[in-house]
């Protein structure tokens, strides 16, 4: 058998539709804003994309088989409960971060204002150094049900390796 590879690389992708009467939730931090994410738990698709390729890259499967959203404990949950769920798993796995790289897809708002203070709460959630995580945003120029408003998505590459 072979060994195990030291360093792995995983993707994740979210999206969630923008609702009234919700809080707008991006890496853990509630945002200023008219209209929330839809979703059973906080709808939070940053932390939710992250997640995910944490998840991709440690082979322990995807968000919604280890966290379902047709289960009441989940329901409103934070997400950034259960990305330390994850980082508890990966620590149990002997997989450390090396590096996150994040994009949120929003027409609007703004959110350069917001991405130091999510930065501060999703590397203190992972227990990692800040700079190894990295946010960007951006707008998709008014195309597609992005530039509509309609909803946010949010992509994340995560590098990890076996201690």
């Amino acid at each position: 058998m072979m060994e195990q590879t030291k360093i792995r690389i995983g993707q994740g992708f979210d999206v969630h539709r923008l609702v009234t009467g919700r809080p707008l939730v991006l890496g853990g931090i509630e945002i200023s804003y008219e209209l929330g994410l839809k979703g059973h738990s906080d709808a939070d698709v940053l932390t939710h994309s992250i997640i995910d390729a944490l998840l991709g890259a440690a082979g322990l499967g995807d968000i919604g088989r280890l966290f379902p959203d047709d289960e009441i404990m989940y329901k409103d949950i934070s997400s950034l409960l259960l990305l330390r769920d994850v980082s508890d798993m990966l620590e149990k796995n002997r997989m450390a971060v090396c590096n996150i790289d994040t994009i949120v897809m929003a027409q609007s708002p703004k959110l350069a204002p917001y991405i130091n203070d999510m930065l501060k709460c999703l590397s203190e959630t992972l227990r990692i150094k800040i700079e190894l995580l990295s946010i960007k945003a951006t707008t998709t120029e008014g195309l597609g049900f992005v530039g509509r408003g309609e909803g946010i998505a949010a992509q994340a590459v995560a590098l990890l390796c076996r201690n």
